[in-house]
């Protein structure tokens, strides 16, 4: 199959969605996905835009004849914001050296897409018929926690299909568990009084400091997961006071807690509400305020939808892939818990290019995702979808 990709296919469309700044914060995808509209209705969909606000844009793009299995294949549009300060390649430009596609969103997530939309353009030169329904779901809001791009799908009754692929960096590793996330306001409270007589009031910041150090990278006792590890927290952010000549009487520090699958909001926070309870501090006065959550995920490593992933990757790669987990969380959360569809992450390139300084693909790794996917999609039929459903944990759509 890798004989029918196109290398350069690839690189263009994702260039052409890289080009499209669509950073999230602040959260505006309508340039990226008119960009992504015009790539799908090049290949054949039937598009629909999704607008729960405004430019905030999904896009469902429906290929095949409704009739048989249906695979869904989810990706989003949006990036994490970009300070071009220190980047050596245009963040924007998609820019080709050294084998590598750079720029944000090359890796996570773009690339994935073109690479899945690719996939379908490699069966068709190869001479092969679609055996199912593809249903592209390429979304806003991911990277801020998926309120406004797949959870509305989920809502409006639009993710249904017998299995998803979610085309996130994972080198072409199995993915069938992440963490959850809790984004939690801890408000501290203090007593103004003048900075020259610190002693005579009470300061947040002081506290807010004592709740950084009991829940920054703490211990949450918990037994570790086998693919996931532990919970883990991070202290993100911190506001407070009002000027240096006055003790501070507000403070907020803004924690990022990781949870296992299992765990429910309400235990995620109470997690974070322990360790500032054992705080030795009279004086200690806060609130918690959940801001983001989405709940941790997983699939079952014997499910056969990972044996059916697993197997393409390694009739095209020759490799035998991993099944991993991964620490932070995406939109296979709500295909897998709340529309009860087996759900796989795994796409080209390395999670440890998400998020940073002159993000890079390589080249040679979208080409072998392509290939993958469109062995996965060439087996999709009927048999496959059988296997899934006689497992329990798929259903019939």
């Amino acid at each position: 199959m890798r004989d029918h990709v196109s290398a350069e296919s690839i690189v263009e469309m994702t260039r052409a969605m890289v080009a499209t700044d669509s950073s999230n914060p602040p959260g505006n995808e309508r340039g990226a996905a008119t960009v992504a509209r015009g790539l799908l209705e090049a290949l054949g969909c039937d598009v629909t835009e999704v607008e729960p606000a405004p430019n905030r844009v999904s896009l469902v793009g429906r290929l095949g004849t409704g009739r048989g299995p249906t695979l869904i294949i989810n990706g989003h549009l949006d990036t994490v914001p970009v300070d071009p300060t220190d980047w050596t390649h245009d963040p924007f430009a998609g820019e080709v050296s050294d084998g590598r596609l750079w720029g944000r969103g090359t890796a996570d997530m773009k690339g994935g897409i073109a690479a899945a939309i690719e996939a379908v353009y490699a069966l068709r030169r190869s001479g092969r018929e679609l055996p199912c329904n593809v249903v592209f779901h390429l979304v806003a809001d991911e990277e801020r926690g998926g309120q406004l791009g797949t959870k509305v799908l989920l809502e409006r009754g639009l993710l249904a299909g017998d299995a998803c692929l979610v085309p996130e960096p994972t080198g072409l590793d199995v993915c069938v568990a992440e963490r959850g996330i809790l984004h939690v306001d801890v408000r501290l409270h203090g007593r103004p009084v003048h900075a020259s007589e610190p002693r005579r009031g009470v300061s947040a910041i002081e506290k807010a400091a004592k709740v950084v150090l009991a829940v920054h990278a703490a211990d949450f006792g918990h037994p570790p997961h086998p693919l996931l590890g532990s919970p883990s927290a991070n202290a993100g952010m911190i506001s407070g006071g009002t000027g240096a000549n006055v003790v501070a009487e507000r403070c907020v520090v803004t924690i990022d807690h990781r949870a296992l699958p299992g765990q429910s909001q309400g235990d995620a926070v109470e997690d974070v509400r322990r360790l500032i309870a054992a705080i030795d501090d009279p004086e200690l006065r806060y609130e918690l305020t959940p801001v983001v959550f989405g709940e941790a995920s997983e699939l079952e490593p014997r499910h056969p939808w990972v044996g059916t992933v697993s197997a393409a990757i390694a009739r095209v790669t020759g490799r035998q892939p991993s099944v991993i987990g991964m620490p932070f969380a995406t939109d296979a959360r709500f295909v897998r818990n709340q529309a009860a569809i087996p759900a796989i992450v795994c796409g080209p390139g390395l999670i440890a290019q998400a998020h940073v300084v002159d993000e890079w693909v390589a080249i040679d790794s979208l080409v072998d995702a392509a290939a993958v996917f469109a062995d996965i999609i060439a087996g999709f039929d009927e048999g496959t979808v059988a296997l899934l459903r006689d497992d329990g944990r798929a259903p019939s759509h």
